[in-house]
Parts: structure tokens; C-alpha cells; sequence
């Protein structure tokens, strides 16, 4: 008897998010990344349309990492204790097409910067390099009210993906993207209702929910990652089963996650290993924007998503 092959056919579809802005569309970017727009389950390519690959973003600060591994550090040489020169070493050694930009030198704890200082980190950084950004707070919810509104303006009409909005704190945020033509990160701490409420209420505020992206704050491979997983699953079926509100792609810091565990820290060569398998994990969970630390696992990973789109 011949195999039959069900396939699941879905009403949804993904959001579409664009990064970045060229100078056709009023920017300055040399590209633009797009992310999400599937209608099928991650890498069910017989079921729907998955137009866009995952992306992968490298990860940079505005400062000289203090905490980073020995390995991260020799990985980039000395071009880690200037960020331009970190950010053009991304970008000319590493072929990057998106950078992710946290603005950690801002945190209390970590230089305490003004918003002037990191409006014109934001202003030189697009100037220096021309891929699209992400940009980040340094995670202090008071400083970074106060810092993300001035990088946000600094950064008008080129498009970027800012955050992170959380459920407490997002309507600051929200403001200055609407104010300045970007797109958003709404972060959820691993809870699907959580992710869904953020959403509508970022939209109520009049940001279309196509401007979204989720962080779903993810674990690393041994830290939570399969509970991670399941909550993508399950959000990325009610999307593709017709509830907009979730039809968001997923943005996962990998790197940030990686990197702070013990097993990653064992020797240079697992903690490549160990960055590699949770981002390739992630990709079946439906992760949509990589967001990586280490040149060699982001180069393993860019040449895993070739293969699975080969056909």
C-alpha cells in the first residue's frame, strides 16, 4: 500500500517584519533583513510558505566586555576594546548583515553613560557600519526610559528592531518607536499569555502588531531549553491556527544565554559547540533572529540553515 503523507494546511500566517531601511525607503542601510512570513510549522516546507530563512545577528556593546570568556575575547582579538572597531570586524571579517547593539555602558553599574553619549554611540555606529541594527537597553529599567528614547530618535528612519518592552515597562518605548519608524521587541518570560497580553497592549497604543518581534526569553541547551521550546511551539500553532495576536517571529538571544553557563566555559571548543546546538535547537522550535556571540558558531549555524534550505 502506498504512504500516504498528511499534510496540515494552516489559516495563519507569520508577520513579516522588515529591518533596516535603504535609501529608497529613507534610510541609510545597505540591506534589509526580513524575518517571519512562514504559513507552516518551521522547516515543514511541503505545508506552507517559509520565505525568509532564520537570521543570524552578532552581538556588540557599546563598550569593552567585562564578563565575556577568554574565548569570545581571543575570537575578535583587539578590536573587542573599541566598539567600532568590534562592529566593522563583525561586519568585513565575519560577513554580519545585522548587528545587535546593547547599550550596556548605559547600566548604573557599568559606566552610567548619559543619553547624549548614547545617542551619538548610535549616530557614529550608523555611520561606521551600514548593515541593520538591533538595539538594546543595558537591561536597568529607569536608565534605560531614559537612554532608549534618545537612541531611538538618533537612529530615525533607518528602521531598527528596538527593546526590550516588558508588560511593566513598555509605554515609553513603544512611544519612541512609533515617533521614529521602528519595529519592537516585546519580552515574555517563557509564558505564552504573557506574550499575547504584551502584544495587545503594544498594539493599543497604536504600533501595528506586524512591528512586533517576541523575545520568548529562552534557556540554553541544559538550562531550560526544552521548556523554552515548547512555549515557541505552542505560540507559533495558535498563530498559524488564526490568533494574530501571537503571529510574531521569535528573536532569541543565544549568545547572551550561551555564555553563562558552566559547560560553555569548559574548554573553547564546547562553548562553540554548546552556542551551536541551542541556536540549531531553536531553529525547529521556530526561532526567526539568532542573536549570537562567537564568529565560528555563528558561521556553523549560517551553514546548518543553508543546508535545511537547500531544496
Amino acid at each position: 500500500m502506498e504512504t500516504q503523507i498528511v499534510l496540515e494546511k494552516w489559516p495563519g500566517v507569520i508577520s513579516t517584519v522588515s529591518i533596516g531601511a535603504t535609501k529608497a525607503e529613507g534610510g541609510t542601510r545597505s540591506n534589509v533583513v526580513k524575518i517571519g512570513g512562514q504559513t507552516a510549522m518551521p522547516l515543514l516546507f511541503r505545508e506552507g510558505v517559509i520565505p525568509n530563512k532564520p537570521k543570524i545577528a552578532f552581538e556588540i556593546w557599546d563598550i569593552a566586555p567585562l564578563d565575556f570568556d577568554e574565548e569570545l575575547l581571543c575570537a575578535y582579538g583587539k578590536a573587542i576594546r573599541d566598539p567600532f572597531a568590534w562592529a566593522e570586524v563583525c561586519v568585513n571579517d565575519y560577513k554580519a548583515e545585522l548587528l545587535c547593539l546593547k547599550m550596556q555602558g548605559t547600566h548604573p553599574d557599568f559606566g552610567n553613560k548619559t543619553p547624549q553619549d548614547a545617542a551619538k554611540f548610535v549616530s557614529t555606529l550608523l555611520h561606521k557600519v551600514k548593515v541593520p541594527l538591533v538595539i538594546l537597553g543595558s537591561g536597568d529599567d529607569f536608565k534605560d526610559n531614559l537612554v532608549m528614547p534618545v537612541c531611538s530618535e538618533a537612529a530615525k528612519g533607518e528602521r531598527c528592531l528596538i527593546g526590550c518592552a516588558v508588560q511593566e515597562n513598555y509605554k515609553t518605548l513603544v512611544a519612541s518607536v512609533l515617533a521614529d519608524g521602528h519595529n519592537i521587541i516585546a519580552e515574555s518570560p517563557i509564558d505564552i499569555n504573557i506574550a499575547k497580553q504584551l502584544n495587545i497592549l503594544i498594539s493599543d497604543m497604536g504600533l501595528a502588531l506586524e512591528r512586533i518581534a517576541i523575545n520568548p526569553t529562552i534557556g540554553a541547551l541544559g538550562y531550560g531549553l526544552e521548556y523554552a521550546y515548547s512555549i515557541m511551539e505552542r505560540a507559533r500553532l495558535a498563530a498559524l491556527s488564526g490568533d494574530k495576536t501571537l503571529a510574531s517571529p521569535f528573536i532569541c538571544f543565544v549568545g547572551q544565554e550561551t555564555w553563562k553557563t558552566k559547560e560553555a566555559k569548559v574548554s573553547p571548543q564546547q562553548g562553540i559547540i554548546w552556542e551551536t546546538l541551542t541556536a540549531t535547537s531553536l531553529i525547529q522550535s521556530g526561532a526567526d533572529l539568532l542573536v549570537m556571540r562567537h564568529p565560528q558558531a555563528a558561521r556553523n549555524v549560517s551553514k546548518h540553515i543553508e543546508a535545511l534550505f537547500r531544496e
